[in-house]
């Protein structure tokens, strides 16, 4: 009888399900969407009850072709930084509030009157904002006393499916790191935190390691959900964590860069790195003993999708008329014709403001140097060049922490060669492409699965499940011409910050 692992990767717009064979064969891959429910213009809230019913129905889709009894083991991978507010039965008391939502400034504020956002910083090793859990529980606290009164624990979203379907409570060490209360330096909750937000350190639940087995599937679980009674429960990790897994970020040094629609740099250190500046946050890794210095920029495949869809109608009829060809591999084609440096054309990619390493949600995207001569191919290979030089800032800060030699990559966007050559020549380094680039969150969050199910000896097993495909060198003759950009790209930037503020009072 073949043993089987299945990963629930739980994100913003529907949960991933994915069945894995325990020698690391991916076997089968279903999403069950739901609704996120904005309103105020930052408010940003999901229904448990909606992940709970994904769970299953993607669960019941996963077992259509083998015998539930053949699923050793379930793990959860979740969307971070939210808040679950559960009464002691373990039942929602309000919708969850997601990271994506921003509403609680005024906590934000509060909390920064308390405690000096460079001490935050060097306990939890993130800023202060409002995207984190612990403002948002000060908000419900402040705005919503009666849910807050009936609060028993605050959970994250892997968390509440875990108490769901087993009724413990309980968070593992990268989830807990998400939500601005936890001490990296002793990875305990800090009372020096909780003391400044006012919040008692016992509405926060215990902490485990990821691979801990929380229970076993019930009798009412498996009515529900179609897995076989005793089918072990392993508590799983945060999102950004389980991805450094399935990416093989799994010792000191190994750095990785995601390139989807948000793009981040990490890396795994076993101290905590704070940056002079506070550019970079840092994470609790899922693997026990490791952290994640990590930096995340706003947009990159967005960037990408918006000059596609403003430039790119010629290319669009190209690939329509050849259904051989992707348009991707159409605007990939052209992208190379391009030559190294976009014939003096700068792109910096601020769409949606940024984070890391500019953190000023101000900031405006820009093309600089555009003139007549400049053609489609110059302006699309400039944004991605922009994307690079911007994701090459967060690895210098990341240097301070680490040696970096060779970027492992994951994510969409990396699918085309000559982006992959581009990031190689920024970077100057080696570029590492894994053969599965979407699904390393789900890998992760199965790699933990076999390991709390004693079916993986270790986190070095996630190369069963994401091997090597291809290794891009850097082109040294290129490596001038992006340095003299690279100065140029930080010119620009700074010279246009009296700009963004203007235009944001506008």
């Amino acid at each position: 009888m073949e043993k089987y692992l299945i990963a629930h990767d739980l994100g913003t717009s529907g949960n991933k399900a994915t069945l894995f064979s325990v020698d690391g064969k991916m076997k089968k891959c279903v999403t069950a969407s739901y609704p996120v429910l904005y309103s105020d213009g930052n408010r940003a809230e999901q229904d448990p009850e909606d992940w709970w019913q994904a769970i299953c129905s993607a669960t019941k889709r996963l077992l259509d072709d083998i015998d539930p009894k053949e699923v050793t083991a379930i793990s959860f991978s979740g969307q971070m930084m939210g808040c679950v507010c559960v009464d002691k039965d373990g039942n929602a008391l309000r919708n969850a509030i997601i990271w994506a939502d921003t509403r609680s400034d005024k906590q934000e504020q509060d909390l920064a009157a308390n405690i000096a956002p460079e001490r935050l910083y060097r306990l939890a090793g993130h800023k202060l904002s409002s995207s984190y859990s612990l403002e948002k529980l000060m908000w419900v606290r402040d705005n919503e006393p009666l849910v807050f009164e009936k609060t028993y624990k605050l959970l994250q979203s892997k968390d509440y499916l875990v108490c769901r379907m087993t009724g413990e409570f309980m968070t593992d060490y990268s989830d807990g790191s998400g939500t601005n209360a936890l001490d990296l330096n002793t990875l305990t909750w800090s009372d020096e935190i909780l003391s400044a937000a006012d919040i008692d350190k016992s509405l926060f639940p215990e902490l485990f390691p990821s691979t801990t087995v929380v229970g076993t599937v019930s009798k009412a679980v498996s009515a529900e959900c179609g897995l076989a009674e005793g089918t072990k429960i392993v508590l799983g990790g945060g999102d950004g964590s389980c991805a450094s897994v399935g990416a093989g970020s799994v010792s000191e040094g190994i750095t990785y860069s995601c390139v989807g629609s948000s793009s981040w740099i990490s890396t795994v250190s076993k101290a905590p790195y704070f940056d002079d500046k506070m550019r970079t946050v840092t994470w609790a890794h899922v693997i026990p003993g490791l952290l994640i210095p990590s930096g995340t920029m706003q947009t990159a495949a967005v960037a990408f999708e918006w000059g596609i869809n403003h430039f790119c109608q010629a290319e669009m009829q190209v690939a329509a008329k050849n259904k051989d060809n992707s348009l991707y591999d159409v605007i990939n084609r052209n992208i190379a014709t391009s030559k190294a440096g976009s014939n003096a054309l700068i792109f910096l990619p601020y769409l949606l403001g940024e984070r890391c390493p500019r953190w000023n949600s101000n900031a405006c995207a820009s093309f600089i140097g555009l003139k007549n001569d400049h053609s489609t191919s110059d302006m699309m290979r400039s944004i991605v060049e922009g994307i690079a030089m911007n994701l090459d800032i967060i690895i210098g800060i990341l240097r301070n922490a680490v040696d970096i030699k060779e970027i492992l990559i994951v994510g969409g966007m990396a699918q085309g060669e000559i982006v992959q050559q581009i990031l190689a020549d920024v970077f100057e380094m080696d570029i590492v492409r894994l053969k599965h680039l979407g699904e390393a969150t789900a890998i992760g969050a199965a790699v933990i699965a076999g390991i709390g199910a004693g079916e993986l000896s270790g986190f070095s097993d996630y190369e069963k499940f994401n091997q090597i495909q291809t290794r891009k060198q850097p082109i040294c003759e290129n490596f001038e011409i992006y340095r003299n950009l690279k100065e140029l790209f930080e010119l620009s930037y700074q010279s246009q910050l009296p700009l963004y503020e203007k235009l944001a009072k506008l």
